[in-house]
């Protein structure tokens, strides 16, 4: 047995005692590398620095993946005989009744990753594991309603996993929530609330809350109007990556704010 062989299995042991979304993703991962003719070290290798897509949302960009799936980039992770059998183990698990293996069979569903795309079996799983209170469930399930993927469109059942996962502290949740109160969608729109719950996302550094929020200072919506304050936030989400942030910023800032 390989020293690398030997470490990811203490790796996956460990990640077992604390993390069950860690370990199903390293599940994922080690059936890929065993069955990989290139070996255990090569393939972990390439996986170093790997980007991960999200669930359901391109534009949102969904980080949480990394932890419970991993975007196993299509032909390079290991045979689709791989992801099959890996598709089984994460099966047998959720059928027992873990959160994060239903979570992640219900991404698996939605991706068609190990098995055929099924959105109404991705809604099935992913609504047990909100059920059992699982924040990433709950904003996906949230997600799905909201677009209309494998159910019909339901902004007011939207609004009720968002809040759920937003009242864990879910950001990308609370941001999702803060807009449907900004537009009024499936609730009476509401400025106050909205801010309340991009701030809430904002405060953990997601950007597009931190624009938001930038806005409404910028257009004295749901607050008072304060460009000294907008700008602060269109700086914050410049800073973590958000081009309309810096623009805003440097419009501001050329108007002496």
């Amino acid at each position: 047995m390989s020293k690398n062989f030997s470490s990811l299995m203490k790796f996956i042991n460990n990640s077992i005692k604390n993390n069950m979304k860690r370990f199903i993703f390293l599940l994922i991962l080690f059936i890929s590398c065993t069955n990989n003719k290139q070996g255990t070290e090569t393939r972990t290798e390439q996986l170093e620095g790997e980007k991960y897509e999200e669930v359901l949302d391109a534009e949102q960009g969904d980080a949480d993946a990394q932890h419970n799936l991993s975007e196993m980039n299509d032909n390079e992770e290991g045979t689709e005989q791989d992801r099959q059998k890996a598709f089984e183990w994460v099966q047998k698990i959720a059928e027992q009744g873990d959160a994060s293996a239903q979570f992640n069979l219900g991404v698996m569903y939605i991706k068609g990753d190990g098995t055929q795309q099924d959105y109404q079996k991705a809604k099935e799983w992913l609504q047990k594991a909100a059920e059992q209170g699982d924040a990433d469930a709950q904003y996906n399930l949230g997600l799905m309603y909201n677009k209309g993927t494998g159910t019909q469109q339901d902004y007011e059942k939207a609004i009720e996993w968002y809040q759920k996962a937003a009242e864990q502290g879910h950001a990308k949740a609370q941001f999702n929530l803060g807009y449907m109160y900004d537009n009024g969608e499936g609730v009476k729109q509401d400025y106050h609330k909205a801010f309340e719950w991009y701030q809430k996302a904002a405060e953990q550094g997601f950007a597009k809350a931190q624009y938001n929020l930038g806005s409404m200072y910028y257009n004295g919506k749901g607050v008072r109007q304060d460009y000294q304050k907008a700008k602060e936030y269109f700086g914050k989400a410049c800073d973590n990556g958000l081009q309309l942030g810096c623009d805003k910023f440097k419009e501001l800032k050329e108007k002496g704010y």
